[in-house]
């Protein structure tokens, strides 16, 4: 399968500060690869560099066979890029949106209506309303119609959830997803790990640095500790106590829970470090206490390569 994107060493810095150091990873054609990190990771700088806007220090990097610095106005015409920030004219409605982008590119809506046909169904009612006025949701689809409105080889999403509700963001997974379906390669951003489970593969990142590669599967099949979800009445002092219990390898907030990763081998049966926590949490005056084996996802892998 042709590789649709390559990394190689890039690094960037904004004065003394290094926002990528050394990043490499390649993108296969037809695939959903994920950037999973927190803010300030690096992932905007990423991407800004694999579209022609703004320069490595150090490294190169390819996109569809173009070099990102030598090929940039032949690269731009070949990829659509939807940045976090809501970037369209707010202005304009939405259909003058589209028809301004597709002029842009020398095409019309007319013409590659079928790529977009799916998601612009949904925001058609509104194709008078300005920009501006729409959801958050209803901006996001008119973006992604704008990137995709040339039929791009590329896809380039940079935190396409952010801002919007959960629902939304599913909705916006499931036409990625449909996407991919029709051959497009796409490289998504994104901070919320749950998120990381819809690609194909993904990179986790972390200070500019990419700490792994890996299919989701892959990633959390590496996690080789014991895992419990905890919960009881006062859960700062419960994740505190976890942490001073013989064995504790790490304790942290998840949700509702705290997960607590163990030093013991999985030899140890849950039932018995179980009950060992729970003993422990009553010495401790603990109430309502609560203890389930949990299975790590890649928020609990991303955790600890992080404290390595």
């Amino acid at each position: 399968m042709e590789q649709m994107i390559s990394a190689l060493q890039i690094s960037k810095s904004y004065g003394a500060v290094p926002a990528l150091q050394d990043v490499s990873f390649e993108v296969k054609e037809g695939e959903i690869f994920g950037v999973i990190g927190p803010d300030g990771a690096g992932k905007t700088t990423l991407f800004r560099i694999l579209t022609s806007l703004l320069l490595p220090d150090t490294g190169s990097a390819s996109v569809a066979g173009l070099d990102v610095v030598k090929d940039y106005k032949r690269l731009r015409t070949l990829i659509g890029y939807m940045p976090g920030r809501f970037s369209l004219y707010q202005d304009l409605t939405v259909q003058e949106n589209l028809e301004f982008f597709a002029s842009v590119f020398g095409t019309s809506i007319r013409e590659n209506y079928d790529l977009i046909a799916p998601i612009y169904v949904q925001i058609e009612p509104f194709r008078k309303r300005r920009a501006g006025a729409l959801s958050g949701g209803m901006k996001q689809k008119l973006a992604l119609c704008c990137a995709l409105i040339h039929k791009p080889l590329v896809l380039f999403l940079d935190e396409p959830g952010t801002g919007v509700d959960p629902v939304s963001r599913k909705e916006f997974w499931d036409m990625l997803r449909d996407l991919r379906a029709q051959g497009l390669t796409m490289l998504v951003s994104t901070p919320y790990m749950d998120e990381a489970e819809l690609c194909d593969r993904v990179a986790l990142m972390q200070k500019g640095r990419i700490m792994a590669i890996d299919t989701p599967q892959g990633i959390t099949a590496g996690f080789r500790h014991p895992l419990f979800a905890v919960r009881s009445d006062d859960m700062y002092r419960l994740i505190r106590d976890l942490r001073a219990f013989e064995g504790a390898a790490d304790c942290y907030a998840f949700g509702e829970y705290a997960h607590l990763k163990m030093n013991t081998p999985h030899l140890i049966p849950a039932e018995g470090q179980g009950g060992a926590i729970h003993a422990f949490l009553l010495t401790k005056n603990h109430q309502n206490i609560e203890i389930k084996s949990a299975v790590a996802t890649v928020e609990d892998c991303f955790i600890e390569l992080m404290k390595q």
